[in-house]
């Protein structure tokens, strides 16, 4: 069953999120489990999951790996369907594919890796020409080329740059294509999953920016996944954080950092490395995520919280708390958890 946050009173959000899950059957073949006698398995990559994004803001999803955050990215643009949920786009859902065709221009993804989502076959100029083509946004060719030029002048490169090919660039400059590209089709929404993980740390700072100018350029809409905290904390309006597949506590990005109310966000925020040098005492995330196949009972985070009580390895936690801070965890609602 989807943990339903508390519901906010302001305007319709742009994109709306409920009780989404995706699982995948991981079971050995039919023939082997007669065999064997093995049951079935199941992973439930996505269990239960209610997300809000507003016009305009950044919603950020921040995790270990493992956690769901890429294969949420994937069902919210259409590449997996789910097991379960509805995912509506500007009040119109997309759980059928007539509703998914007429609004397929809106949204658009940023995938993580910039050397593998580009056809190294292609000139970058037909890589950033496809949607324009596909969805006829123009009408000639010089008005084709202009728009290309346009789009690559946009992302901090040349019009020149359209003859080359994507192996005669760096990594932040096959990001910058990938950007080109998917702003080529006019969308609303953009779904970026890890788009700065693979480079390095001063070509990310660089690709940040540049997304939040056209963020604020284009009135864009983001979701954003990530596993880096501190870029998660530079670029987002507000942030959810994912445990085995559910979100454990949303909040506004300052308000998360200031005061993180959930104990794997807590531990999470003391990975990040304390430039002020104030003595303070961190402790680092304890144990491994658990297998997803065979989650823990009650609240899944029990085994590496040190929180944890007898209620928390029976009963799955529901969101408490006010819409703009919820958050999934027994010990924050009984007042265990000593302040921050």
């Amino acid at each position: 069953m989807a943990e339903n946050l508390p519901q906010s009173s302001s305007t319709t959000p742009l994109v709306n999120i409920k009780g989404l899950a995706k699982y995948f059957d991981v079971s050995k073949p039919w023939l082997s489990r007669q065999i064997e006698r093995l049951p079935r398995l199941v992973l439930k990559a996505v269990d239960g999951v209610d997300i809000q994004i507003r016009k305009g803001e950044t919603f950020s999803l921040v995790g270990e790996s493992g956690c769901g955050k890429s294969t949420i990215a994937k069902l919210v643009v259409g590449l997996t369907e789910p097991t379960r949920g509805s995912i509506e786009f500007d009040g119109v859902s997309i759980d059928n594919k007539e509703n998914m065709q007429a609004l397929r221009r809106r949204w658009q993804m940023i995938f993580q890796d910039p050397y593998a989502s580009l056809n190294p076959r292609w000139r970058v100029f037909d890589i950033v020409a496809e949607p324009i083509r596909v969805f006829g946004l123009v009408s000639s060719d010089e008005e084709l080329e202009n728009k290309v030029g346009a789009l690559l002048t946009q992302v901090g490169l040349a019009p020149e740059d359209g003859r080359k090919f994507p192996h005669e660039f760096s990594g932040g400059q096959r990001q910058r294509i990938s950007i080109a590209r998917v702003l080529s089709s006019n969308p609303e929404f953009l779904v970026c999953d890890e788009p700065t993980s693979a480079l390095d740390v001063s070509v990310q700072a660089q690709i940040l920016n540049l997304m939040k100018d056209l963020q604020k350029e284009l009135g864009l809409t983001y979701l954003f996944i990530s596993h880096n905290l501190a870029v998660v904390y530079h670029v987002s309006d507000k942030i959810g954080v994912m445990y085995l597949g559910r979100l454990c506590e949303v909040a506004k990005a300052d308000e998360l950092f200031k005061n993180p109310k959930h104990p794997y966000t807590r531990l999470l925020l003391d990975t990040i490395p304390n430039i002020d040098m104030d003595g303070e005492d961190r402790t680092p995330v304890a144990g491994e995520v658990p297998n997803p196949i065979n989650p823990p009972s009650g609240c899944s985070f029990h085994p590496r919280c040190p929180f944890a009580n007898d209620r928390c390895k029976t009963e799955t936690p529901k969101f408490i708390g006010n819409s703009d801070h919820p958050v999934a965890c027994h010990a924050a609602e009984e007042g265990r958890l000593p302040s921050k």
